[in-house]
């Protein structure tokens, strides 16, 4: 899938608002599958939301706020927010999300780590 495919694809869902992406999360992560992979479907939709900013940037449309990208990261989407990062070039060059999504993920794997040790 080349980069053009990728905004192609985003465009068909940048009609998206909040009040959608909030149903997302309540049908996508909160269904009761949501405990046999629950950060998979987070970072599937934090991969997602990246995109949908990335292209409503390039088009001067309504934006995903910073404080709900990095919101996502910390819920869970971490590895999405990373991946989205890489992928739609997005966020690359702001302090904050430079070094705060690797510091999330970080922390996220210290305390498996902690929580795994301690059960």
């Amino acid at each position: 899938m080349v980069i053009s495919d990728k905004f192609q694809f985003c465009g068909q869902m940048a009609t998206l608002s909040l009040q959608h992406i909030a149903l997302i999360y309540l049908v996508v992560i909160r269904s009761s599958y949501a405990r046999l992979l629950p950060t998979g479907r987070k970072n599937v939709v934090t991969f997602f939301v990246y995109g949908i900013d990335k292209w409503k940037a390039k088009r001067s449309k309504w934006r995903v706020s910073e404080a709900a990208l990095l919101g996502l990261a910390v819920v869970g989407g971490s590895i999405g927010a990373w991946l989205g990062m890489k992928t739609w070039h997005h966020k690359t060059l702001h302090r904050k999300f430079r070094y705060g999504v690797p510091l999330i993920i970080i922390v996220q794997i210290a305390l498996l780590i902690f929580i795994y040790k301690n059960s």
